[in-house]
């Protein structure tokens, strides 16, 4: 996966990543309900279902919460988590609170998703921001998309290259994950950050590049195909579907893995 980072270290490259940064990315998205962790980026998303007056959800990646194992699942744990909200340009809003981490896991797929102690009401009101939508489409081959990092505050423009049907790290197998073409040549940070297509939602959330041409290692993930033929694309990055996620979340933004067509790991 993508590495988690140290404050400090990121603090150090954060201008010579931003000044590289492609002259030429055709950027539509902005920073509106992304949000910035200690160690990788995330959102604040809104499921399909979800009132105005339910608990914000903050989407990110099993490993911002740790590394997690293989098979290991989080249900409802309590959580005390800050992330700063960002507004459209970039420039910070102010500090969200989590109450509680309602899911994460690594199994299958890298996803997280934090229950904060605002509404979706209360961060309209006091910071002017709404959340992004979660799409419940499972995103075509060809769509245009944006990874949108909190943490560097900077937009990767890219396309879905493909799916891969497994895609295999060190311990962990994530499933039907989103290959990217080559420019969303992500780094460490932008673990958690949403995946946003043309119509302002979100499609996934990155989580993984191969960095040196590496066979199924840490940091250098493969594809496995439904026959078993292994794929190395040194230098490709991934991201993991969220859309068949929110057919397991319910009333008041609760989690229920029992939900009829709900696939997450329980």
């Amino acid at each position: 996966m993508i590495k988690r980072v140290v404050g400090v270290v990121a603090a150090a490259l954060a201008g010579a990543v931003l000044a590289t940064a492609p002259a030429d990315a055709r950027e539509t998205a902005d920073f509106t309900a992304i949000v910035a962790l200690n160690n990788c980026s995330g959102s604040v998303v809104r499921p399909p279902t979800a009132t105005d007056n339910d608990p914000a959800l903050v989407l990110t990646n099993g490993h911002c919460v740790k590394l997690m194992g293989a098979n290991e699942v989080i249900v409802n744990q309590a959580a005390s988590r800050t992330f700063t909200l960002l507004g459209p340009s970039g420039n910070n809003l102010g500090t969200l609170r989590s109450t509680k981490l309602s899911y994460a896991t690594m199994k299958n797929t890298d996803a997280a998703f934090y229950q904060l102690s605002s509404t979706y009401a209360q961060i309209q009101q006091q910071y002017g921001t709404r959340a992004l939508d979660l799409s419940a489409t499972r995103p075509a081959q060809g769509t245009g998309i944006q990874v949108v990092s909190g943490y560097w505050k900077r937009t990767y423009t890219c396309a879905v290259d493909g799916f891969a049907y497994q895609l295999k790290e060190g311990s962990w197998t994530w499933k039907d994950s989103i290959r990217y073409t080559r420019p969303c040549n992500v780094i460490g940070g932008t673990s958690g950050s949403p995946i946003i297509d043309g119509a302002g939602k979100v499609v996934g959330v990155n989580n993984t590049i191969n960095e040196s041409g590496g066979r199924c290692t840490t940091n250098n993930p493969c594809e496995v195909s439904q026959t078993g033929q292994v794929t190395v694309r040194s230098g490709i990055g991934y991201a993991q579907q969220t859309y068949d996620i929110t057919r397991c979340i319910t009333t008041g933004n609760q989690f229920n893995l029992t939900l009829p067509g709900c696939t997450l790991p329980r």
